[in-house]
């Protein structure tokens, strides 16, 4: 098979480290070639965080170029934005709609653009937006956004099920499991409105 490209971006502490290390728990477990590659940028600080996922028979290299994702995970609308350029035209783009502010926005310096999901999903690109803020809050933590968007994407598969809650069992903190387990659900069994 050719390998395939994922993206998933974040600000600081919203758990896309985590998200990328399920993944890779998922696809290893599944007999793929797996390779990823984190860039932290200022996230201590509320800057972004993306990783790159690549996996396949054979892969080389983690990076993801210009045009390339199939993929892209973002757990805010900025983000989204920022990497879109991305996601190949046959690509898709799994996007939680609640907005973190940056610093410059909330300083007055700039503001934050209208309508970002909005407008991508104008250019033609297959968008699925969700409120996971909301359904991970639902499912005891607002930090289990990661988990909720990991769920969205794996209804998304042909990957059974249950190699996804094996991952989690192995990936999460066992007190934190039946936590993590809800919102992966709630994110598995979500139909877009």
């Amino acid at each position: 098979m050719a390998s395939k490209s994922i993206i998933i971006a974040g600000v600081g502490g919203q758990g896309t480290l985590f998200a990328s290390r399920l993944l890779g728990r998922v696809l290893i477990d599944l007999g793929f070639d797996v390779k990823v590659s984190e860039v932290h940028g200022m996230s201590q600080r509320g800057g972004g965080v993306v990783t790159f996922v690549k996996y396949g028979e054979k892969v080389a290299s983690p990076v993801v170029d210009l045009g390339e994702a199939d993929l892209i995970l973002a757990f805010e609308p900025l983000e989204a934005a920022r990497w879109i350029k991305h996601l190949n035209p046959e690509g898709e783009i799994v996007v939680n709609t609640r907005r973190i502010l940056p610093m410059p926005v909330i300083t007055g310096e700039t503001t934050y653009p209208e309508d970002i999901t909005g407008n991508i999903k104008k250019s033609g690109l297959k968008v699925t937006s969700i409120d996971a803020s909301s359904l991970a809050e639902d499912a005891g933590s607002l930090k289990t956004v990661n988990v909720v968007l990991i769920g969205v994407i794996a209804a998304k598969t042909d990957f059974p099920e249950e190699a996804w809650i094996n991952a989690l069992k192995q990936t999460a903190q066992p007190k934190f499991f039946e936590m993590n387990l809800k919102a992966f659900e709630a994110g598995y069994n979500y139909i877009e409105k």
